[in-house]
């Protein structure tokens, strides 16, 4: 989940890493709407929101309940906005006056984790009733884009990828809906897609990761981003899931009849092993750049501590976590709020303040970015946000987990709590 990945011009780029067909419907789907300049009140960040307004404005809305803090109503109201009528949302659109039309370029992503964001913040807001239609629309708009295969990708209708598929995943967790109730027309469910997309333990270069999309010619390739992921959306959980219990070092194990469960604990494996030497992940470099050399990779780094954190292996997950800590503070301001964000929501999943991360207050940083937002709620616990948003979720998947500890893992997922 890098801060700008899931823009369109940043799908075409990893497209054309891994040698799929995705770069050619990036290129072919309309554009979003070109920023004009000014930017807008109540935006987070200063950089050009045109590939990722959407999506840092919604990420820093989840960071701030996470710590306790409501977003300003202005930011809220922008966020708003930017829906169409629809129900989708565009990566961003400069004019929110001006009606989406069929050259606005609906995102399954931005409409995603903008209705992760609104469930998070809608109780508190000065317009409740507005957030709760807005959640519902984007919802029933992500249901009627469904692919065949149960999944979805970056755009309406493109081929279903496994960030795409984990981030609606993630929407669906925020709201009390049941991935296994979120069918397409043939009865197809978005874990029947997470798992097309899942490598055995027997695969020699990427053992129990997830693919992005499978190659042109069918294969599957480890990526550390898609297995972040798709690691969450196994497990039932969203991009703000915490620590699980009891702590256990995760295991890759093939079943006869694979389950997103399983999966999701192969990939935790798989993480596991990414991190292990270094302790960050690693990005390639960008097709024709000049420095061919491997970098850090820090935003996917913070979503595999996530992952790890909520697949029970946080012990795994701590050094990680450290090197962001070292590391991060030269990324984190150059990328802005979502940046900042990522490593609020990593702090939080290990159960570390925000505030004393390394030498940065990520909570301050972050704040800072855009509109004042409102005071902390005392009343609740400053690394937890509203309690009660997907309570429904969490119910029903922990009667389910018998699943999980029937092929011997012994993991107890824990409840989310925004």
């Amino acid at each position: 989940m890098n801060t700008v990945r899931r823009a369109a011009a940043a799908l075409a780029a990893v497209a054309a890493v891994l040698g799929t067909g995705a770069a050619g419907q990036a290129s072919a789907a309309p554009s979003p709407t070109p920023s004009t300049g000014k930017l807008p009140a109540g935006l987070y960040g200063t950089k050009d929101p045109t590939y990722d307004g959407v999506w840092r404005q919604s990420l820093a809305f989840l960071a701030q309940r996470a710590t306790g803090y409501q977003p300003a109503d202005q930011a809220v109201e922008w966020l708003l906005g930017q829906q169409c009528a629809d129900g989708a949302f565009p990566s961003y659109r400069a004019d929110a006056a001006k009606p989406c039309d069929a050259k606005t370029m609906r995102d399954t992503n931005a409409t995603a984790v903008a209705v992760q964001a609104l469930a998070a913040v809608r109780r508190q807001s000065a317009a409740p009733e507005k957030a709760d239609r807005a959640v519902k629309a984007g919802t029933d708009w992500l249901k009627s884009v469904q692919n065949e295969d149960g999944g979805w990708g970056y755009g309406a209708g493109g081929a279903s990828d496994a960030n795409s598929t984990s981030v609606v995943v993630g929407a669906l967790a925020a709201t009390g809906t049941r991935p296994t109730a979120f069918t397409s027309a043939g009865g197809r469910t978005p874990y029947d897609a997470l798992l097309a997309f899942a490598l055995p333990c027997t695969d020699k270069e990427g053992p129990g990761a997830f693919a992005y999309q499978p190659d042109k010619a069918g294969k599957l390739f480890a990526n550390a981003d898609a297995t972040a992921a798709a690691t969450l959306a196994g497990l039932g959980k969203s991009m703000v899931a915490t620590k699980a219990s009891p702590d256990q070092a995760p295991a890759c194990t093939d079943l006869s009849k694979p389950t997103s469960e399983r999966a999701a604990l192969n990939g935790a494996s798989y993480l596991a092993k990414a991190l292990a030497k270094t302790h960050h992940l690693v990005q390639p470099p960008m097709p024709g750049a000049a420095d061919t050399a491997e970098q850090p990779d820090f935003g996917n780094t913070a979503d595999a501590v996530v992952a790890l954190s909520a697949a029970g292996a946080s012990k795994q997950a701590l050094p990680a976590l450290e090197w962001l800590e070292k590391n991060s503070g030269a990324w984190a301001k150059e990328s802005g709020p979502a940046a900042y964000a990522q490593l609020v929501l990593a702090a939080r999943a290990t159960e570390t303040d925000p505030r004393e991360f390394g030498s940065i207050d990520l909570v301050e940083q972050l704040n800072a970015a855009g509109p004042a937002p409102k005071s902390p709620d005392t009343s609740a616990s400053s690394t937890t946000g509203d309690d009660d948003e997907d309570s429904g979720f969490d119910v029903w998947w922990i009667i389910g987990i018998g699943t999980v500890v029937g092929v011997g893992i012994g993991f107890l997922v824990s409840g989310r709590r925004k």
